[in-house]
């Protein structure tokens, strides 16, 4: 049964609770150059994260090489809406070469639709396959002297366990089942305020949150849809410009002009957009100009 958790004001009650200061990587009250008050969840480190392994076959998504020199944290697709047991071995041996922290990236069973469709799954499947992926994942990166320290959720099932109480307890569950049964700390990513991460809270799994360098926000802090003109950014320039934004003041301006406060702990330029490769350096340049240090989050 899907909550009207949007509807009735539940994910912004629960954005704002989330980004009371809290510690860790944020500086409360930090004043700019101007003397004005910078908004109080300022981080001095971010965790840059992009999406990967998501070629299958003989078919080709993104150019994984060049962004492995580049982020802190890959998610890794697991089979379900891209890639295979060849291209997941080849990216988990990648970035552990690199130093890249890595997340298992798990899906709907949705390749035909690239994990962009919603399914009505039965919530004891969903968990099940969930731990199916990151179970595969582990085992992978294991054999190339690496671990899997978070899951990030994909496309349609990221979005729906923001508000879909049933999906988002059965993700928890599968993390939840995984670290007990292997002695693992594996986090969850996802949006902050999403009810996998409150859910996940309450039960005793880490959580990470997590903003879009490369994706339009509504004034409630969710993701404007893919279908909506303007829903993805393609201007690298523009792109930099924002997560400097973000990462040294702390907030995020939406698609109807308006400011919305982001506390996020890692930062997503999606590998599957056209100039990735140049948007990410962007990205990264910026912010060491701005003098923040990049740190995988997980």
């Amino acid at each position: 049964m899907v909550r009207s958790f949007l509807a009735s004001g539940g994910y912004m009650a629960s954005l704002q609770k989330r980004l009371e200061p809290s510690g860790g990587s944020f500086t409360t009250g930090r004043v700019d150059r101007e003397g004005s008050q910078r908004h109080p969840y300022v981080m001095a480190t971010v965790d840059l994260n992009a999406d990967m392994g998501e070629s299958f076959g003989s078919w080709k998504m993104g150019d994984d090489e060049s962004l492995l020199k580049i982020v802190t944290s890959a998610n890794v697709a697991c089979g379900f809406h891209g890639g295979d047991a060849v291209v997941m071995g080849r990216t988990c041996k990648a970035a552990a070469e690199q130093g890249v922290c890595i997340g298992a990236h798990v899906s709907y069973r949705d390749l035909a639709g690239f994990g962009r469709n919603f399914i009505d799954v039965d919530p004891a499947r969903l968990r099940d396959e969930i731990i199916y992926q990151l179970s595969a994942l582990r085992g992978i990166a294991a054999v190339h002297g690496a671990s899997v320290r978070y899951v990030k959720p994909h496309g349609a099932l990221y979005n729906t366990i923001v508000y879909h109480h049933d999906q988002a307890q059965a993700v928890v569950e599968a993390v939840r089942a995984v670290n007990s049964a292997t002695g693992t700390d594996v986090a969850i990513l996802d949006l902050p305020g999403a009810l996998v991460l409150a859910l996940a809270e309450q039960q005793g799994v880490r959580t990470l949150n997590e903003a879009f360098a490369d994706r339009a926000y509504n004034p409630d802090g969710t993701l404007v849809p893919r279908r909506q003109e303007g829903s993805v950014l393609h201007d690298p320039d523009e792109v930099a410009e924002r997560v400097v934004t973000l990462v040294t003041q702390g907030s995020v301006t939406a698609i109807d002009g308006t400011e919305v406060p982001i506390k996020a702990d890692s930062v997503c330029v999606h590998g599957d957009t056209p100039g990735a490769v140049a948007m990410a350096t962007a990205v990264r340049d910026r912010l060491a100009n701005a003098g923040v240090e990049l740190r995988a989050a997980a």
